[in-house]
C-alpha cells in the first residue's frame, strides 16, 4: 500500500488540513521558551502539544527542516523526535526538505529521509535538475510505500520567475509548471495507488484561484500538497477547486495555526507571558478545526 492511499483515507476521515510544524522558537509562548533548557527543547515540547491537540483534525503534518537546522545538532534532534512522535501516534508526516540533487546523491538523500533517524512518510522534492533528481526516490515507493510531493506551481511571489515561463510549440499554450505536471502524471500512472492517485504528487499553491480548476482537470491522478492558505493569502474556495470529488489534496497552514494563541491573546488584550503550551495547543485546535470546516464547506459547493 502506498502512503498516498493512507493519506487519502486520512483526508476522508479527518478532513484536508495539513498542520505545518514550521516551528520557529519565537512562535512559542514566552514563558514556555524561557523555562526550557534550550530553544530546541522548547520547540519539541510545543510541537508535541500541538500534535496532541490537533491529531483528530489533521490529515497529516508537514515539518520544515530549516526551522530545526538553524538550531544545530539539538535542533536536528528535535526534528527527528518530532517525526517519531507523529509517526508513533499513527500519523502521517511530510518532511519538507525540497531536495533536488541527482544520481548517487539523490539516493543518499532518499535513504536519509525515508529510513533511519529522519524517516518520514513523504518528502518534498524539487524537479529542476531533471527527472533523474526524482527517479532515485521512486524505489522507496515500491519497497516501502513512501511518497513525495514535487514542486509544480507554488504559492510564493517568485513562482512567476520560472514556473510561468511559456513553452514553445505547445497547443494550447503551456507553461513550465505544466511540463512538470506532465512528467509527474507519467510517473503517477506507473505507480498508481488504489484510489487513483500516484505515489508521488505535486505541490500546487492555492493563491491563484483562476488557475485552480484547470490544474485539477489537467492532472486528475496527482495528489496535491496545497500551500498558501491563511498567512500567504489563499482561501478555502481556491483550495477546494484543487480537490477532486472532495479528496485528492491536503491544505497546509503553519503560522495561522502555530500562532493562533498569540492572535487570540492579542484580540482579547491578554498577557502573552501568561500563555502556556496548553493554551497554545487549544488555540491551534480551534484554528485547525475552523480551517477544516471552511474547506469542507467550500468543497461541497464546487
Amino acid at each position: 500500500m502506498y502512503n498516498i492511499d493512507r493519506l487519502f483515507e486520512s483526508v476522508a476521515a479527518k478532513g484536508h488540513v495539513c498542520v505545518g510544524l514550521d516551528t520557529a522558537a519565537e512562535y512559542i509562548p514566552p514563558a514556555e521558551r524561557q523555562k526550557a533548557a534550550c530553544d530546541a527543547d522548547a520547540v519539541l515540547a510545543f510541537n508535541r502539544a500541538i500534535v496532541d491537540a490537533t491529531f483528530d483534525t489533521a490529515a497529516c503534518y508537514k515539518v520544515q527542516i530549516a526551522c530545526y537546522e538553524e538550531m544545530g545538532l539539538a535542533g536536528l534532534s528535535a526534528y527527528s523526535q518530532t517525526l517519531n512522535y507523529i509517526r508513533g501516534k499513527g500519523g502521517l508526516v511530510i518532511a519538507d526538505i525540497k531536495r533536488g540533487d541527482i544520481a548517487d546523491t539523490a539516493l543518499r538523500y532518499a535513504k536519509a529521509h525515508f529510513s533511519g533517524e529522519f524517516e518520514a512518510d513523504f518528502a518534498t522534492l524539487s524537479p529542476y535538475m531533471g527527472m533523474d533528481s526524482i527517479e532515485p526516490w521512486l524505489g522507496y515507493a515500491d519497497s516501502a510505500g513512501k511518497g513525495a510531493f514535487v514542486l509544480m506551481r507554488t504559492s510564493n511571489k517568485g513562482m512567476r520567475d520560472f514556473e510561468y515561463l511559456e513553452l514553445n510549440g505547445t497547443v494550447p499554450p503551456q507553461r513550465l509548471y505544466h511540463a512538470v505536471g506532465n512528467k509527474l502524471a507519467t510517473i503517477a500512472a506507473a505507480h498508481l495507488g488504489k484510489y487513483g492517485y500516484g505515489a508521488f504528487g505535486a505541490v500546487v499553491g492555492c493563491t491563484e484561484r483562476e488557475e485552480a480548476a484547470e490544474i485539477r482537470s489537467a492532472f486528475p491522478n496527482l495528489f496535491f500538497l496545497i500551500p498558501g492558505y491563511g498567512a500567504q493569502g489563499g482561501a478555502a474556495e481556491a483550495a477546494a477547486l484543487l480537490l477532486r470529488e472532495g479528496n485528492g489534496g491536503v491544505v497546509n497552514a503553519s503560522r495561522s495555526i502555530l500562532k493562533a494563541w498569540s492572535a487570540e491573546i492579542g484580540s482579547s488584550g491578554g498577557d502573552a507571558f501568561a500563555a502556556s503550551n496548553t493554551f497554545a495547543a487549544d488555540a491551534a485546535y480551534r484554528a485547525a478545526a475552523e480551517m477544516r470546516d471552511a474547506i469542507q464547506a467550500a468543497a461541497q459547493n464546487v
